[in-house]
């Protein structure tokens, strides 16, 4: 009589309890990692789902005394797993010995109990035979790390007999009891689990597993003859319901559904597999097997109906987040090659809907944003649909799905532990979703405590109360112009095909200004932003703090941090502002301490707009120079003007014209209507890139026209780029460098910077000193003024 004492759902239960007990145990004696936890938690809800399943398949009401020893065997089995997945190819540790040493010794335990107290049953025949080979496989798939992977065919054996039976029926006839059989499959896992612990010679164990391999052979073999010797007995297979039933439903209500499904698999596959870079978007790529997709079906196929619906709402609207988040990276990989920050990058998007604004139209842009609003939402739906529908149907055919699932777990486990890959860091044994989570989560927690890492760096200031008349002291006299042009990156100057025409306009501009009698000198900053946010860039220089997020700045424009501006201020200088580009009012500006900001509504333009760029680089220097330097009886002034016609799209571009017919800008009017426009050159890389060499090329020879025009013994001209370009442009994992060039007539200027060793022109080589932008503040501050004090007293103010 059966033992009616274990209930079939709760005794599962407990076991599972038992397993994740252990598993946190692990953790905190062996340091289990997060990839051990997650192959021991899929282990949990598969071994659950199957449980449960072969219950109801056997028709067993209860869990006997002989079942529970199994059970026990199941859970130190499944720590076990854990193990090995987390350990790969590392040196096997007491902990798996033991845990495998103790699953062993149940073996023999379980079928005494099981006969003594009159409980044998096909069930637990069954539920031992499954427990004992996948053990073996777990230990044989660590085993084939070490001494090779013919290992593994010791574990595979079994699985592949079966596989094979299905398509062989002969092959699924009973065999009758062999005590030798039982010996053989007795011995693989004492053999694995002693060359598992390294008392043998690596010799030692090749050949003691090796006879256990031919042991395993000549069983499997010995059986197979008996079999193919006696198939003439097997009964013919039965036709199934299900094939009557197909039969009967419309070939075009099978094809839809085939196909629905099959659509909500690739969904759901995409959310856990996916790349979140298009350029990975390779079919190798999905060629993977998630074991989140094994825990989830395995929840669900043990779950009852109420618990299933709610777990199917949260894991559809989590796997839809998830997909979210991919495109959203996809889109930042494409401009700012790097992935979307939850926490610091919602500031871009504000700048982005209003770039599409002024490139695509006001309407258009807001149709845009609207669309992609809708598409989220939609996404959301369709994917919590896509789980529904795969879940209902793996309930329906629980037991064939219950099957599926456990193959794919013991394919997971194998494929794990021997790092089986079809595209570089693309594992097939994916557990790629968890760990983009567990990223992510690890991220966010590390960004909220950035506040108070920033705070740390902003308290330590050499200049914060260094007096005016001991700043600046070797730039006495002198217009001091900080230009930042727009994208003006490495790549502008070498390794791509902008390079070129970029390379001779500084080289010809080179020769010019020296026959105008300037000099100059080059090198590089490594900038805080990539592809976008060139207010990071300006204020990284400013303030010399590196500001890499939106938080830092805020946090920077609410300070009292000196910035380069308001040492100029403080030393005397008139201090002014130029940003074509902001038509708002923009608070900001106080902090960098200009005097006077020009904005594109303050500079009397009444030109054509260039896409983007509200007005071409020469008329922003035009009106700088007949409103600034062109007064007569004034201070010297230090300036910050931002070049814009550089920005991206790069097409249509101004061009240049004689500076005393640049007026109000309306003689530009002609210009915008010729040459390509954006939507001719993109997405071409190799057009995008020609094009954006033109618009760096036009932003220098303003520059170089400028200083040529209007430079003086008192020019001081320092310009600058302030992020690469996009990745369209750039290349994925190119570097963050940007040029940096002073210019100047007064030789006494070039030599305080002289122990740089920047390079002579205003083409920089690849060999070029290159400096953190975050230490350009304090070196120029340095160079052009006496030593700081270091003061850090609180409450000291400057003199």
């Amino acid at each position: 009589m059966a033992d009616k004492t274990a209930s079939p759902v709760r005794t599962p239960t407990a076991g599972a309890a038992a397993l994740l007990v252990l598993l946190v145990g692990l953790i905190m004696t062996v340091g289990l990692g997060p990839s051990g936890l997650l192959a021991g938690v899929a282990y949990t809800a598969v071994g659950w789902a199957a449980l449960t399943t072969g219950l109801r398949r056997f028709g067993q009401a209860s869990f006997g005394p002989a079942d529970r020893v199994t059970l026990a065997r199941a859970v130190l089995t499944g720590a076990v797993t854990a193990l090995v997945a987390d350990t790969g190819p590392q040196p096997v540790t007491t902990a798996l010995v033991v845990l495998a040493a103790v699953a062993l010794a149940t073996d023999a335990v379980d079928g005494r109990v099981a006969r003594r107290t009159g409980t044998v049953s096909a069930f637990g025949a069954r539920f031992d035979m499954e427990v004992d080979a996948f053990l073996i496989l777990v230990l044989s798939a660590y085993l084939a790390t070490v001494l090779g992977p013919w290992v593994l065919a010791i574990g595979v054996m079994r699985y592949a007999f079966v596989a094979v039976g299905h398509v062989v029926p002969w092959l699924r006839a009973e065999l009758p009891h062999s005590m030798i059989r039982k010996t053989v499959a007795a011995a693989q896992g004492i053999v694995l689990t002693v060359a598992a612990s390294g008392l043998l010679p690596h010799t030692g164990a090749v050949v003691v597993t090796g006879l256990a391999l031919a042991a395993l052979v000549w069983s499997f073999g010995y059986d197979i003859g008996w079999l193919y010797r006696h198939r003439a007995t097997e009964p013919e297979s039965a036709t199934g319901t299900h094939a009557t039933e197909a039969a009967t439903r419309s070939t075009r209500r099978r094809v839809l559904s085939g196909v629905t499904t099959a659509l909500a698999g690739l969904l759901v596959l995409f959310a856990l597999v996916g790349p979140n870079q298009l350029g990975q978007l390779t079919p190798e790529a999905f060629a993977r097997i998630p074991v989140e997709a094994l825990v989830v079906a395995g929840l669900m196929l043990a779950l009852p109906l109420r618990s299933r619906r709610v777990t199917v709402a949260v894991v559809g609207v989590g796997l839809g987040l998830l997909a979210v988040t991919k495109f959203v990276d996809m889109g930042f990989y494409e401009t700012l090659d790097r992935p979307f920050n939850p926490v610091f990058d919602w500031s871009f998007f504000g700048p982005g809907i209003d770039f599409l604004g002024d490139s695509i139209g006001r309407f258009a842009a807001i149709a845009a944003v609207v669309g992609a609003v809708l598409l989220i939402v939609a996404l959301l739906v369709l994917m919590t649909l896509a789980v529904l529908r795969l879940t209902r149907l793996a309930v329906a055919h629980r037991t064939t799905a219950t099957r599926t699932v456990a193959a794919f777990g013991v394919v997971w486990v194998v494929f794990a532990v021997l790092g089986v890959q079809l595209a570089p860091d693309s594992p097939v044994a994916s557990n790629s979703a968890a760990n983009h989570v567990f990223d992510e989560v690890r991220q966010v927690r590390s960004d909220l405590l950035d506040p108070q890492r920033f705070a740390q760096e902003a308290a330590v200031d050499d200049y914060r109360y260094t007096p005016g008349d001991e700043l600046l002291t070797g730039l006495r006299g002198k217009d001091v112009v900080v230009a930042f042009v727009e994208s003006y990156g490495r790549v502008a100057v070498e390794g791509t095909v902008a390079a070129p025409g970029v390379d001779a306009v500084l080289d010809a501009g080179t020769d010019r200004l020296r026959a105008a009698g300037f000099d100059s000198r080059s090198g590089f900053l490594t900038s805080s932003t990539f592809g976008g946010g060139s207010w990071f860039a300006h204020s990284t220089v400013q303030s010399g703090l590196w500001i890499d997020n939106q938080q830092r700045y805020d946090l920077l424009v609410k300070s009292d941090r000196l910035t380069l501006t308001g040492a100029f201020k403080r030393a005397g200088w008139r201090t002014v502002g130029s940003s074509p580009q902001i038509n708002q009012d923009w608070p900001e500006g106080d902090y960098f301490g200009y005097d006077q900001q020009y904005g594109a509504n303050d500079v009397g333009y009444r030109g054509p707009q260039f896409t983007y760029s509200k007005m071409p680089d020469q008329y922003t220097l035009s009106f700088f120079q007949r409103t600034e330097l062109a007064r007569a009886d004034r201070a010297p002034v230090m300036a910050e003007i931002d070049l814009t016609s550089s920005h991206s799209p790069w097409a249509p571009l101004p061009e240049m014209i004689d500076w005393k017919d640049v007026g109000d800008g309306s003689v530009f009017d002609p210009q915008a209507e010729r040459g390509p426009r954006s939507d001719e050159i993109w997405p071409d890389p190799t057009k995008v890139s020609a094009a954006y060499g033109r618009s760096i090329e036009y932003s220098l020879e303003s520059l170089i026209s400028y200083v040529e025009t209007y430079g003086n013994d008192d020019t001081v001209l320092v310009f600058l780029g302030d992020h690469q370009p996009a990745p369209i442009v750039s290349g994925t994992g190119a570097s963050r460098d940007v040029p940096i060039t002073i210019v100047a007539r007064d030789p006494a200027v070039l030599d305080r910077i002289s122990s740089w060793g920047w390079e002579a022109g205003l083409n920089p080589s690849s060999g070029a000193p290159v400096t953190r932008m975050d230490d350009f503040r304090n070196k120029f501050l340095r160079a052009f003024g006496p030593e700081p004090q270091s003061t850090h007293v609180a409450g000291a103010k400057p003199q």
